[in-house]
């Protein structure tokens, strides 16, 4: 079965490149990435059994979120230039090579450190997943079809992170730890196979220079802004051996350095910049990071306290938390549907609302609270941020000439993990030195716990109130027009389809 060709466009914007059976790949390359990306937030329920079988500290024990998240940081920016340079192909296989490769290494892992190691190449092929997928919907799919696509991709952002920590809770109660990793390698094997008879190349490969300086001072940057956030936690529990101030510090320097080296170097940056011109990508890109920003942060305080303040199982909590994430998963494709006959502000504004009403909400969990009410204020959360990610997704990088497609992916992408990385910094300091406090004044373990996670909510409420002031700035996005000879040329259909 061939793919219709698309009707006609306008004077001006440029139609996406044929593809034989696009729903076949856009279906692998979703599958594929919401695997990757489950793996990012599926090792917290893990942690204490990990302790007690390497006989590690906490502090080391939270490098298998940090390490991964710092991967992830510095190989983002970088998919801009390879997504660029490099066929759609080439970076696909790429990606499953390294995850599957670190998932057996994970799975296999003798030591602690190998376990690391294996966490930081798994995170190579996660980086690399996201922003291809969301270049490949940009050129193959037609602009009035890409609210429902973008609502697919909305899934593996929200649902996979979500529901990480439900499925190892799952995985725990019955299997060891390394089960995580067995469970997941046969799945990323037929992924891996799949794409090698599947995955046609939908772009047109342009030669550009890597600017090594721009590579180096991107590690610096984002890599130093998400160790230094990640080390509040630790900073307030007593723990860091290195001062949060010295990461952030290398971090913030080396990132305005990066910010000059890109807009100076313009057509060859390694991450352009110039995404930012446009006004629609930059207030949905900052409404998508106070977006993350919650998620995250909420992801990470809410199994504190359904485990320290409630006495639940990680079965249990994953079980609590799993709703949420389901209803997160059942709205993406309608609120898609929604976007592409509304546009995004009828959308945006009301999500950034539910979602506001739901963080204070949580900020009101006490140690009575029953679990039916966690059950019902995470699903309103989960229901307001459903109505942000696939309009905000949707109208940021369509507000983008096609040339900065994989830029425009790869700085979004790039922002989420630091905006995550900072809502769970907040979240965990702001409950750590609340809890510290209260058990000092004498609070039992409990009540310390429950004040600390009431504070860091009610931080949250605030933030999010200030992105429904935000939202009201979103409008709606035209189809961006294309410069001659910019766009990315579409491939003959024969070079395109896979052989019957």
């Amino acid at each position: 079965m061939t793919a219709t060709a698309p009707a006609p466009t306008p004077p001006g914007t440029t139609s996406p490149p044929i593809v034989d059976r696009p729903g076949r790949l856009i279906a692998l390359l979703v599958g594929s990435a919401f695997v990757v990306i489950l793996n990012e937030t599926i090792m917290g329920v893990a942690l204490p059994e990990l302790m007690r079988e390497f006989d590690v500290p906490a502090t080391s024990a939270q490098w298998l979120t940090t390490a991964f998240l710092l991967t992830m940081a510095v190989v983002i920016p970088v998919t801009g230039f390879l997504l660029t340079r490099y066929p759609l192909r080439r970076v696909f296989m790429a990606a499953m090579i390294s995850f599957t490769a670190g998932t057996l290494l994970a799975a296999l892992a003798p030591t602690f450190a190998v376990l690391v190691a294996a966490r930081v190449v798994q995170a190579v092929g996660t980086a690399l997943m996201m922003p291809l997928l969301i270049t490949t919907i940009l050129t193959i799919v037609p602009a009035e079809r890409r609210g429902r696509m973008m609502g697919t991709i909305s899934i593996v952002i929200s649902v996979a992170p979500a529901i990480g920590p439900t499925i190892s809770g799952i995985v725990l109660d019955q299997l060891d730890w390394r089960w995580m990793f067995w469970l997941v390698l046969p799945i990323a094997l037929v992924s891996l196979a799949l794409g090698t008879a599947w995955v046609r190349n939908v772009t047109e490969p342009r030669a550009i220079p890597l600017d090594v300086l721009s590579v180096v001072l991107s590690a610096l940057a984002f890599g130093g802004v998400i160790y230094g956030l990640s080390s509040f936690g630790e900073a307030a529990s007593g723990e860091t051996t290195v001062p949060v101030w010295l990461p952030l510090v290398v971090g913030g320097v080396a990132l305005a350095l990066f910010t000059w080296r890109q807009l100076s170097l313009r057509e060859r940056a390694l991450l352009d910049l110039r995404t930012f011109a446009s006004r629609t990508f930059t207030v949905a890109v900052l409404l998508v990071a106070v977006s993350m920003m919650a998620l995250f942060g909420t992801l990470i305080l809410l199994p504190i306290y359904l485990q320290q303040v409630l006495g639940l199982s990680t079965l249990e909590t994953g079980l609590v938390l799993l709703p949420g994430g389901l209803t997160m998963g059942l709205l993406a494709p309608f609120v898609g549907r929604l976007f592409d006959r509304v546009g995004p502000r009828p959308l945006v504004a009301p999500g950034a609302a539910i979602s506001s009403v739901a963080l204070w909400c949580l900020s009101s969990l006490g140690t009575e609270t029953s679990q039916g009410t966690v059950v019902a204020i995470h699903v309103l959360l989960s229901i307001g941020l459903a109505l942000m990610f696939t309009p905000l997704m949707t109208s940021a990088l369509g507000s983008l000439p096609p040339r900065l497609y994989s830029h425009g992916s790869a700085t979004v992408s790039t922002i989420q993990q630091v905006a995550g990385a900072a809502g769970t910094a907040l979240f965990v300091t702001v409950m750590t030195r609340r809890s510290v406090s209260e058990a000092e004044a004498g609070a039992s373990l409990v009540e310390a716990t429950a004040e600390g996670v009431h504070a860091a909510l009610f931080y949250g409420g605030v933030i999010s109130a200030v992105a429904v002031l935000v939202a009201l700035l979103v409008r709606g996005t035209a189809p961006a027009p294309v410069s001659s000879g910019h766009a990315p040329s579409a491939q003959a259909p024969s070079a395109q389809a896979p052989s019957a």
